[in-house]
């Protein structure tokens, strides 16, 4: 499981070098988590973890005061989750998850960026079952045994592991999430994680030639684009 989430993490870094994208993605994610469970962190577990991750991101507080305060606003804009699938270059499995207001828009926007890199939307389930829902927690640390005894006492269900260069990776199934985060933040008072996200992780990988390469680069920069689009999964190898 490791390798497949470290392959697709790198490769998303490299799409992820536009500000502004990055802002308008967390605003529309924290709108939407904010309006649907409350502003405040503390009673809305989702939202306080979110918060967290924008912090890491860098984006700045006017950002999310901004989108908290919309949140709570009379109407506003209706924003739903929309998720497609399908075959990417050189046959990669692929999940696109979007927030949209305008589905028929934004469907079109999708299937435009399979179709001009010879790729293929699917239809619900096409690629689902071959990916995890997991939540992955990465912090510094080496002892896995203890890591794993901690989630263990707190009757977490862990699904793998692993620890490289000074860093323990935790996977658990997604249901797992805020327990499992709840047990590491009570055992390890002073835990900063460097990763504290629910993903889908491939359960394989496929290798990428250099021929499908170009389209596959590509193919990921035209959804990057996508103001709609808040996540790419994929099980490429790159």
């Amino acid at each position: 499981m490791g390798r497949a989430f470290q392959n697709r993490k790198e490769s998303m870094a490299k799409t992820s070098d536009q500000n502004a994208k990055i802002y308008s993605k967390f605003s529309r994610e924290i709108y939407v988590c904010a309006k649907a469970g409350g502003p405040d962190p503390d009673g809305n577990l989702s939202l306080r973890s979110l918060l967290d991750r924008a912090k890491k991101a860098q984006v700045p507080a006017h950002v999310i005061k901004n989108a908290l305060d919309k949140s709570q606003g009379a109407g506003g804009e209706d924003f739903a989750v929309a998720r497609y699938e399908g075959y990417g270059p050189g046959g990669c499995m692929v999940i696109v998850d979007c927030l949209t207001d305008n589905p028929n828009r934004t469907f079109g926007d999708v299937r435009l960026c399979f179709t001009k890199t010879d790729s293929k939307i699917g239809t619900q389930g096409t690629v689902m079952h071959m990916f995890d829902h997991a939540a992955i927690l990465v912090f510094s640390g080496d002892d896995e045994d203890a890591a794993l005894e901690v989630l263990m006492d707190a009757d977490v269900d862990v699904t793998d592991i692993e620890s490289e260069d000074g860093k323990l990776t935790v996977f658990t199934p997604h249901t797992e999430y805020f327990k499992a985060k709840q047990a590491l933040e009570e055992a390890y008072p002073e835990i900063d994680f460097d990763v504290d996200e629910i993903q889908f992780v491939p359960q394989t990988t496929t290798p990428i030639s250099a021929d499908d390469m170009p389209n596959f680069e590509k193919f990921i920069e035209m959804l990057d684009e996508l103001d709609d689009v808040q996540n790419v999964y994929h099980n490429a190898e790159v």
